[in-house]
């Protein structure tokens, strides 16, 4: 099938990522296409059910135009920092433009090994691909940023895993970038300053051109991904939302919810929940998200520090200045979203000491 695709990232230097093909699979099956999403993208979802376009969902055929390779990137995991990671089980197919003229990935995700699997087989089994596609589905009825699911295809074939062989699949997965605060610590670690440049000037380009325009466009970019994180993880509390793996290769650089391992929408009320099994500590807890998010920010700004200012002393005061806006920006955007849950139709100074004490009622007795 025909795509008209349009591959930015693919014109960056390779340092930035590998060329790889899709591995293909033995009996690729269509379980679920996302009619919506692609009517939206403006793709005919019958010609995505056609068998060229089932080859293309599956990973055995790479469509005209499209320029498929796997992202480098680097990232802190649960604290302690890898320096690179890299897309070990996915692809980035392309991008496309879709009628508004708004650019989107176009990822696949369990499509086999790349230079970054680190022994890993690159495949992906049925139930967390299940489990995106469905996730990703209800937060965006939710209204929240989120990469979307645009088909889930069973392989035919078998992964092994510790609970043993287990049915494969493949994940296409729409995202307005892939990009994450992994991509520039993976240029810091490197101590490549051009290349950092080079990702920043792309990221302000693609996802923040009024930033591109200000006097001090990196600290502009700095502010504008704060912000959008800090709205992100304030929407996540109001619906009871827990990542489970907040590291810095699953934060998206345009403030999109990705990578849907080990969450869950929280019932009974606890701020100390965890959902992730090897979250020990609660590092990832419910309540920990709001600052693990700006944790997770001041590496990006310890990443731009170079851009920020050629006086070391005042590329820090800046970062700092910037990673301090995200507390603010947090509060005012919880405020709103609780607000709205309670129907509290006018601003009151005493609103956050009633939505607290709401919570703390609600945890005391389980309350959903």
């Amino acid at each position: 099938m025909t795509l008209a695709f349009d591959n930015s990232y693919a014109r960056l230097p390779e340092r930035f990522y590998a060329r790889v093909t899709p591995v293909p699979v033995s009996q690729p099956r269509l379980i679920k296409l996302n009619e919506a999403l692609a009517n939206r993208l403006g793709l005919d979802p019958e010609a995505l059910r056609t068998p060229e376009g089932l080859a293309m969902l599956a990973g055995n055929q790479v469509p005209e135009g499209a320029d498929p390779l796997a992202m480098a990137y680097a990232g802190h995991q649960f604290g302690g920092f890898v320096p690179r990671l890299g897309d070990g089980r996915a692809i980035l197919l392309g991008e496309i433009l879709d009628p508004a003229g708004e650019r989107f990935d176009i990822h696949l995700k369990g499509s086999g090994r790349t230079p970054f699997s680190r022994g890993g087989d690159g495949r992906a089994w049925l139930g967390p691909v299940l489990r995106e596609y469905i996730l990703s589905e209800a937060m965006y009825a939710l209204g929240i940023p989120t990469t979307g699911s645009l088909a889930a295809v069973a392989t035919g074939e078998s992964v092994l895993r510790e609970a043993g062989a287990l049915p494969g699949a493949v994940l296409t997965r729409i995202a307005h970038s892939h990009v994450r605060v992994g991509t520039f610590e993976y240029f810091q670690a490197r101590q490549d300053t051009d290349g950092l440049r080079q990702l920043a000037d792309y990221v302000l380009a693609r996802h923040f051109p009024e930033a591109q325009a200000s006097d001090q466009p990196y600290r502009a970019l700095l502010d504008a991904v704060i912000t959008r994180q800090a709205e992100l993880v304030a929407r996540w509390l109001a619906i009871g939302f827990i990542h489970g793996v907040m590291n810095t290769d699953n934060m998206s650089i345009v403030g999109e919810t990705i990578d849907y391992g080990p969450c869950a929408f929280m019932d009974a009320y606890d701020p100390h929940q965890v959902y992730s099994s090897i979250d020990q500590h609660g590092r990832y807890a419910y309540h920990n998200q709001p600052p693990i998010a700006q944790w997770n920010l001041a590496r990006l700004a310890q990443a731009l520090l170079p851009l920020l200012d050629p006086d070391p002393a005042l590329a820090i005061d800046k970062a700092q200045a910037a990673i301090d806006g995200f507390v603010p920006a947090f509060e005012q955007s919880y405020l709103t979203c609780f607000r709205a849950k309670l129907g509290l139709l006018e601003e009151h100074s005493d609103d956050a000491e009633l939505i607290a004490g709401l919570l703390r009622l609600m945890s005391t007795t389980g309350a959903d």
